[in-house]
C-alpha cells in the first residue's frame, strides 16, 4: 500500500522532475564547458561540436598559470575583494539602518511612505542612462579610482536592500523595541543591541546579492576606473578579447579562478540565505 502511493506520487510529480533536470541541465552543461575550455590548448580547439565538447588530451595547469599573468591576478584581485567587502559591510549598516527607520514609519507617516517609494523607485533606473553623468562627475570631484566605485555601489544597491530590510521588519514584533525603551535603552542602543542582531539572516542575504553584484560587475569599473590602471578581475579579463579575437583557454582559466572566493563566500552565507530572502518578503 505504502510502495503504490509513493508510487503514484512520482507519478504526479514527473513534470517537476523533468523541470528540475531541465534546470539542473543549464547550470552543469555551462560549467563542464568552462572547465574543459580552461584545461585545453588552443590547438584542441576545433570548429567541430566533438572537438569542443571532448575532454583535454591532457590536464595541464599552464593555461591558469598564464591567465594569472596576464590579468596580473593577485593585484586584481586584491581590488575586487578590497571594494566587494568595502562595499557589503557600507551596504549592511547603512541600508539596514535606512531600512529600519522606514520599516518602523511608513505604516504611519506619509513622509517616511514617499521615502520608501522614491528609494524603490531606483531599482527602476537603468545604469546606461546615469554612466556619463555619474563618469564625469566622479572625474571632476576626484573620485575616479576605487573609492567613487564603492559609493556607486553602495547607492546603487541601496533600493533592493532597503526593500528587502524594510519587509523583513515587519516579522520582527515591536514589544522587543518597547522592552528595550522601558529598560531605557534609546534607539540608537534599541537598533544595535536587540534589531540589528535579530536581522542576522538578512544581514546575509544582502551580503550574498551585493558581493555577486559588485564581483562580476564590469560596467561601472570600466567607466569610472577606465585609464587609472586600478583594475578588478572582470576589468583585467577584458584583455583577453581583442580586435582580431578572443583566447576562451586563459579567459575560461581565469574566470574558473575568479568564481573560487565568491563560491566560498557563498558557501558560507547559504545557510541564511532563503530565510532572509522568504521573510523580507512580506511586506
Amino acid at each position: 500500500m505504502n510502495n503504490k502511493k509513493v508510487c503514484d506520487k512520482v507519478k504526479t510529480n514527473w513534470p517537476v522532475m523533468v523541470l528540475l533536470i531541465l534546470g539542473l541541465s543549464t547550470i552543469i552543461f555551462p560549467l563542464y564547458m568552462a572547465i574543459v575550455i580552461a584545461f585545453k590548448q588552443p590547438s584542441e580547439m576545433t570548429n567541430s561540436i566533438s572537438g569542443i565538447l571532448s575532454l583535454p588530451a591532457k590536464w595541464s595547469l599552464d593555461n591558469f598559470a598564464q591567465a594569472m599573468e596576464v590579468t596580473d591576478f593577485w593585484r586584481s584581485l586584491g581590488n575586487s575583494i578590497l571594494i566587494t567587502v568595502v562595499t557589503v559591510v557600507l551596504s549592511i549598516v547603512l541600508h539596514s539602518m535606512m531600512g529600519y527607520a522606514i520599516g518602523r514609519n511608513r505604516a504611519h507617516s506619509k513622509f517616511y511612505k514617499f521615502v520608501y517609494l522614491f528609494v524603490v523607485s531606483g531599482m527602476f533606473v537603468p545604469f546606461a542612462i546615469l554612466m556619463m553623468p555619474l563618469a564625469k562627475q566622479t572625474a571632476e570631484l576626484g573620485l575616479a579610482n576605487w573609492a567613487g566605485v564603492i559609493i556607486l555601489y553602495v547607492v546603487f544597491y541601496m533600493p533592493m536592500n532597503v526593500l528587502l530590510y524594510s519587509g523583513y521588519l515587519v516579522n520582527i514584533p515591536i514589544a522587543l523595541e518597547e522592552a528595550a525603551r522601558v529598560d531605557g535603552a534609546s534607539t540608537w542602543r534599541t537598533y544595535w543591541k536587540v534589531i540589528f542582531p535579530i536581522m542576522k539572516p538578512m544581514h546575509a542575504t544582502v551580503a550574498i546579492i551585493t558581493a555577486l553584484a559588485v564581483w562580476n560587475d564590469v560596467m561601472t569599473p570600466l567607466v569610472i576606473m577606465s585609464g587609472t590602471g586600478q583594475n578588478t578581475l572582470p576589468l583585467a579579463q577584458l584583455n583577453f578579447q581583442t580586435q582580431f579575437g578572443t583566447n576562451y583557454n586563459l579567459a575560461f582559466a581565469s574566470y574558473l579562478l575568479a568564481l573560487i572566493p565568491i563560491l566560498i563566500f557563498y558557501v558560507i552565507c547559504q545557510k541564511n540565505i532563503i530565510n532572509g530572502v522568504v521573510n523580507g518578503a512580506v511586506k
